[in-house]
């Protein structure tokens, strides 16, 4: 059972990505959490404490979810690491789904907030696009990055009554890091 914070801001999150930024109030967290009215200010006094505690807490997860969805090492293919790119879009967009519209609705009004995990993501590819061979890694590792919150993007707005497709997902990274 987490503590008392961490169900807080896991619950804000949680309104977050249902009613964007503008829907997160401490009132709104309490109903969503199941605690007592009033629980949510006693732990972040101002909604601006409760905003930074949740971009906090984003940062966070998604740090956890890069090391736990991560390659176990460097792939040692264009193909493995076209795989496992699809199998972390399908994670966020699946499992991960309400995660990745806090994020979505949370870079829209702070986008100075996603800005770490963006950079994160990109600098761990640089490096594996290097050892592959890629030309022009930092470049691509960027094309990479922005396929993917496109993707997400569509899975979630556009596209969420299809069933996603890790092989078309992996056959656009390896068009994209083709030479």
């Amino acid at each position: 059972m987490p503590d008392r914070r961490t169900q807080l801001l896991d619950a804000a999150l949680a309104v977050v990505a249902d009613k964007g930024l503008k829907g997160l109030t401490h009132r709104a967290v309490d109903a969503a959490a199941q605690v007592a009215e009033g629980t949510t200010s006693n732990y972040f006094r101002s909604r601006a404490a409760l905003v930074e505690a949740v971009l906090d807490r984003l940062e966070h997860l998604d740090g956890q979810l890069l090391r736990d969805q991560g390659m176990a090492g460097p792939p040692r293919t264009v193909e493995e690491l076209a795989g496992q790119l699809a199998g972390m879009v399908l994670a966020l967009a699946g499992e991960h789904a309400g995660l990745t519209r806090a994020r979505l609705a949370l870079s829209l009004d702070r986008p100075e907030a996603v800005t770490a995990g963006h950079f994160r993501l990109v600098g761990g590819l640089v490096p594996a696009l290097t050892a592959l061979g890629v030309a022009d890694a930092a470049a691509r590792a960027r094309d990479l990055a922005d396929y993917g919150d496109g993707v997400l993007l569509h899975l979630l707005t556009v596209r969420r009554d299809e069933q996603p497709d890790a092989a078309a997902i992996a056959a656009a990274v390896r068009r994209l890091l083709a030479p």
